[in-house]
């Protein structure tokens, strides 16, 4: 694949939702260890996070190659030295590479999510908590961020707008019923904690693994 000089590419919503993102990770997430973030799209999250987040190591990953490019580019750009290169992981695949022997030096203590199961199959949301079921020590952290349904109904015109814009793109997209994802991750020792509430209608949404 021919991969452009410059990589990177850019999430316009990324500036606007880095730092009300970045001020609930530093509540929830373990003070050590590795973050494991799961669809890390562009890699803008990640080279901001990781050295905010110091001394906790920053894991991304991306199934797209494109995107994996991108992450590499904007690690080249915005270097940090608790940033590793990003990983191939597909959310909804029944093992993920990471628990092939591929680990990082620290132990895995949390997975962030930021924007993805609302832009891909329910499959994948699916895959994503039976991979924190198997991956996260016993209170580890699962921290999800995106627009939500609440009993059944959206938060805001805005959001069912969103919604039927990505079921025309997709119809297996679209705005999650927020009971639904909880669920899930109870089937999988995932614990509701708390909600946050973000700008633009978003959502912050963080599940401890059962101790």
């Amino acid at each position: 694949m021919n991969i452009p000089e410059d990589a990177r590419q850019y999430a316009p919503a990324t500036q606007r939702n880095r730092e009300p993102i970045l001020e609930v990770l530093l509540q929830v997430l373990p003070t050590t260890g590795t973050i494991l973030e799961v669809a890390s799209g562009t890699g803008e999250h990640a080279v901001y996070f990781a050295p905010r987040l110091s001394p906790r190591q920053w894991l991304p990953s991306e199934q797209n190659p494109l995107l994996r490019a991108s992450v590499r580019a904007w690690a080249e750009e915005c270097p940090s030295d608790n940033l590793y290169p990003p990983l191939e992981l597909d959310a909804s695949a029944p093992i993920w590479g990471v628990e092939k022997g591929n680990l990082p030096d620290s132990p895995i203590v949390a997975i962030v999510n930021i924007n993805m199961i609302h832009i891909s199959p329910w499959s994948a949301c699916l895959g994503l908590m039976a991979g924190a079921g198997r991956i996260l020590p016993n209170g580890g952290i699962l921290y999800l961020y995106g627009p939500f349904k609440q009993n059944g109904e959206h938060t805001a015109s805005s959001n069912a707008a969103f919604d039927q814009s990505l079921k025309e793109r997709n119809p297996e997209w679209g705005v999650r019923n927020l009971e639904d994802v909880i669920e899930a991750a109870k089937t999988q020792d995932l614990t509701f904690k708390e909600i946050y509430q973000m700008p633009a209608n978003n959502l912050s949404v963080v599940f401890q693994r059962a101790e």
